[in-house]
């Protein structure tokens, strides 16, 4: 699937509260570390899970249709070397991990999944922005100011 770039703060923001057309590119920001209750439906427990708190579990439930799914990806770029790229997907690859937490899916690559294992995928509407976000990623070793770039532990 081809990803659309280049949305400003403020589309995305849009976006994210309001329904949009399949394969758009989400606002895939960090926020604060909030403990938030959450779960997967995946057999393995432990750090190669990727949780889906309840906030995003509901926000899938209510922009998606049919058999799309949230794909989450780590892309090299950003102030920090790495930065997460969400958008809406229909095709599942060999390679990835599905995530699903009442009805709600989360798709991870393999390769993505190593730099993300272990994190949570959350929905937070705050006044300035409202966006999907990876919290508590145990492979971070910090982030920008930005919140969209992190760097890996090595």
């Amino acid at each position: 699937m081809a990803a659309v770039g280049g949305l400003s703060v403020a589309v995305a923001a849009l976006r994210a509260v309001t329904p949009w057309a399949r394969g758009r590119l989400l606002a895939a920001f960090r926020g604060p570390q909030a403990r938030r209750e959450t779960s997967s439906s995946s057999p393995e427990a432990g750090e190669g899970q990727i949780h889906l708190t309840n906030s995003c579990v509901q926000r899938l439930l209510e922009i998606t249709e049919g058999s799309e799914f949230l794909r989450l990806e780590v892309e090299g770029g950003g102030c920090s070397g790495f930065q997460y790229k969400f958008s809406l997907d229909t095709v599942i690859n060999p390679d990835d991990r599905v995530f699903e937490q009442g009805g709600a899916k989360v798709v991870v690559d393999s390769d993505s999944l190593a730099f993300v294992k272990g994190a949570q995928v959350d929905f937070s509407q705050e006044l300035i922005r409202s966006s999907f976000q990876v919290l508590n990623n145990p492979q971070a070793q910090q982030g920008c100011s930005c919140g969209s770039s992190f760097s890996i532990k090595l």
